[in-house]
This record gives C-alpha cells, structure tokens and sequence, in this order.
C-alpha cells in the first residue's frame, strides 16, 4: 500500500488588522505557498473560507493541479472558496481550528491573527511541528518559547518548503522506528 500523502495545513488571518502584515503580502505569500504544496504533491488543508490567506492558499494550489480539503466553521458551505475541491462542514464555529491542528501533519502559519493563534498553539498542543511565515517577531518569540523543538521560522515560501520536506522526513523515520 502506498503511504498517504502528506496534509499540509495552511492557517492565517482571513482578514487584515492592526496586528498582521498588509493582507496583499499575505495574500501574495499563500498563493505561492499553495502552489508549492501542490508541486510538491501534498495535499492543502486550510478553513476553507473564500477569504484571505486559505482563499489565497487554495487558489494558489488548485492553479498548480493540487488538492485541497476546507475545514469549515459554520452548518453550511454557504462561504466556502471556489478553490476547494473537499469541504468538510463541521458547524464547529471556531472549535474547527483544533479539527485544522490534528488534521495537519504540517502546519504553516502565514501571518498572525487570534484565530491563527490558537491554531498554532493547538497544533503545539498536539505535538505538531509549526512553521511561522511573516509572522510578528513578538508572536514567533511567543510560540518558540512554548516548544522550541516544534516551532520553525522561515524568511520566504522556499525557506517554508525546505522546512516541510525536512520535517516530513523526519516523521517518515520516526513512523518507521516505531514500526520496527
């Protein structure tokens, strides 16, 4: 059987405020993210909403040929984005975020906002690795201090996927010794 692919979460604010980068850089740094999670063969997993950064995410995959898997927070797919080929309704409202962290074998924040925040530290919470993404220096003070062995900052999109292929690898040899 061949192993499954790996799921990449992409987590980020779904609008601009005082707190995070311009939400056009943002945006701009999720389109590429999701277009090198789709070159990579990796599957996208973000909130699914038709806003921000996993709009921008899944755009980004979906232009590469990827797929992509929308956690959704409301009863309905009522504000889903065009760009997701599995939605998965939860009518959770922000309880989704933890169904985001435990689904993600990887998660990639770009940029910060409170429900970004909780995603990361759910993630942490759950023993999985977190990549920051121009997030605020502040934010990646904070969750370095929480596990400095699960939180990776990256400068741009590339220094993110080296992050991801290492990380990966890593788990592939800990699945395999824990086989052995």
């Amino acid at each position: 059987m061949a192993p499954r692919k790996p799921i990449i979460g992409v987590m980020g604010p779904g609008q601009t405020n005082v707190h995070t980068e311009p939400v056009d850089k943002l945006v701009e740094l999720a389109t590429e993210l999701g277009k090198q999670i789709a070159s990579h063969d990796w599957i996208l997993l973000t909130g699914g909403r038709s806003l921000g950064v996993m709009d921008a995410a899944c755009r980004g995959a979906k232009s590469a040929g990827g797929i992509t898997v929308g956690i959704l927070p409301g009863p309905d797919a009522s504000d889903i984005s065009d760009a997701v080929d599995i939605p998965i309704v939860t009518g959770l409202g922000s309880a989704r975020d933890n169904v985001n962290a435990l689904s993600s074998s990887v998660v990639v924040a770009v940029g910060m906002g409170p429900g970004t925040a909780a995603e990361v530290a759910l993630a942490l919470k759950a023993r999985k690795p977190v990549i920051l993404l121009a997030t605020q220096p502040e934010a990646e003070k904070f969750f370095i201090s929480l596990d400095a062995s699960l939180v990776h900052v990256a400068e741009n999109v590339e220094a993110a996927i080296v992050q991801v292929k290492a990380l990966l690898a890593t788990q592939a040899t800990e699945a395999q010794a824990a086989e052995a």
